[in-house]
């Protein structure tokens, strides 16, 4: 029995793990048909069965490029942790011995390039025997260290910010990332952790902690959102704790102030029976609790405008319509990499309803309306279009209420040359 052979039984029994077996090349596998594979949707008609999931990762510059084939790019490649076999494969939709989708395919590229840390991703067949179909997952890692540095002044007034962030750390697709930033409001130093698959799940974990001259800031973020299309559950929660010295501006000059303590906590679920005929349906509920109180700052220098204090208390449903319409283009927003657009329709409805009985300070209605559409076709001419309604109705009055539209046009006049424009527009009353 070949080499070849061996390996791929033992990836269809699932006993290759990280480093044991070391990859095939994708032209070795299609060379070792003799016949040329079949497309995937083709696959799909046949009923293939998913065999072997090969990983090919590359490093974040091409050397057999003459361009990058340089002493810079050779050593940041040498210094560049590739992102882990474990944090690609956690994310595939799909695994050996499933029948071949190429729905499911496509939105497992759609989720892997959704990484600020991958370059691109692309899933191709590349071996097709007795009714079997090995699947090459190639992936290209983008460089992930950044250091910040930002010096200015305008207005009499300096700023200075000073920065290192990861956005992949060991391979493990985590994010790192600590900044001291002075202004004229404040000087402060944050740390953020943030794991879009704490412990090779679907959860995400983010923490965040600021602290202030004039206060600090907390926040914890736990969720397992609906992460594909045929996801039929959600839950999780947001804790925030907030305190600062806000300050209110006339012509770019300070002429009040007060200080804002703001704690909020949110816990939600929510369900789906994931995707039918195209369309997705999921409910959530859940409570929130925000309350913010203010005062005056003590020792301030400028006269005191102190809004009033605010407690809202309220369980909340909401509903989403989803449909299930992407298209992959290149040299829209970025060069050269594959992008995903939504061209579907969605809708998302949200009803909160407070009451002092619930601990709030004040009956109110809140609710908020977003919805986006997609219209052409985005490899030629396309329009996007978003739109969205938040506000309360307190005691029967209109309050903090904000409209938002928001549009984007492409049109590819050439092979070398494309048309855009964004507008975005937003209206408010009553804020708070």
């Amino acid at each position: 029995m070949s080499t070849q052979s061996i390996f791929r039984l033992l990836l269809l029994f699932g006993l290759v793990a990280d480093g044991i077996v070391p990859p095939v090349h994708a032209d070795q596998e299609a060379a070792s048909t003799g016949d040329e594979i079949p497309g995937l949707e083709e696959l799909e008609r046949r009923g293939a069965i998913v065999g072997a999931v090969i990983l090919d990762k590359s490093n974040v510059f091409d050397t057999s490029l003459p361009g990058e084939n340089k002493s810079f790019y050779r050593l940041a490649n040498r210094w560049h942790v590739i992102t882990r076999d474990s944090t690609i494969r956690q994310q595939l939709l799909f695994e050996t011995g499933d029948a071949l989708s190429v729905r499911l395919i496509e939105e497992s590229e759609r989720l892997l390039r959704l990484n600020n840390y991958l370059f691109d991703a692309k899933i191709t067949p590349v071996r097709y025997e007795d009714g079997v179909v090995d699947l090459r997952v190639w992936t290209r890692d983008l460089w992930t260290l950044f250091p910040e540095l930002s010096i200015s002044r305008s207005g009499g007034e300096n700023r200075t910010r000073v920065g290192l962030s990861e956005q992949n750390f060991l391979g493990y697709g985590v994010k790192l990332k600590t900044v001291f930033a002075s202004d004229v409001d404040r000087d402060s130093l944050s740390f953020e952790y943030f794991d879009r698959h704490l412990g090779n799940s679907w959860t995400t974990l983010q923490l965040k902690t600021i602290d202030s001259s004039d206060g600090d800031t907390q926040q914890m973020q736990l969720v397992r959102p609906f992460y594909a299309l045929d996801a039929r559950w959600s839950a999780g929660a947001n804790l925030l704790t907030d305190e600062r010295v806000e300050s209110f501006y006339d012509l770019g000059n300070e002429v009040a102030e007060y200080n804002q303590e703001r704690d909020f906590l949110v816990g939600f679920g929510g369900w789906s029976r994931g995707l039918h005929k195209g369309w997705v349906r999921r409910w959530t509920a859940g409570i929130v609790y925000d309350d913010r109180r203010f005062s005056v700052v003590p020792g301030g220098t400028l006269p005191s405008l102190v809004p009033p204090d605010r407690r809202l208390v309220y369980p909340f449903i909401s509903f989403q319509l989803l449909e299930d319409e992407f298209e992959t283009s290149a040299n829209r927003d970025q060069m050269e990499r594959t992008e995903d657009f939504y061209m579907g329709t969605t809708v998302t409805a949200r009803l909160g309803w407070a009451a002092p009985g619930l601990g709030s300070d004040r009956d109110a209605l809140v609710y908020s309306i977003d919805a986006s559409k997609g219209f052409g076709s985005i490899k030629r001419k396309a329009l996007l279009l978003g739109t969205s309604i938040n506000g309360r109705v307190d005691e029967g009055r209109s309050a903090n209420t904000t409209v938002t539209v928001n549009s984007r046009y492409y049109n590819q006049v050439s092979k070398k040359t494309l048309f855009f424009w964004t507008l975005d527009a937003t209206w408010g009353e009553d804020l708070d």
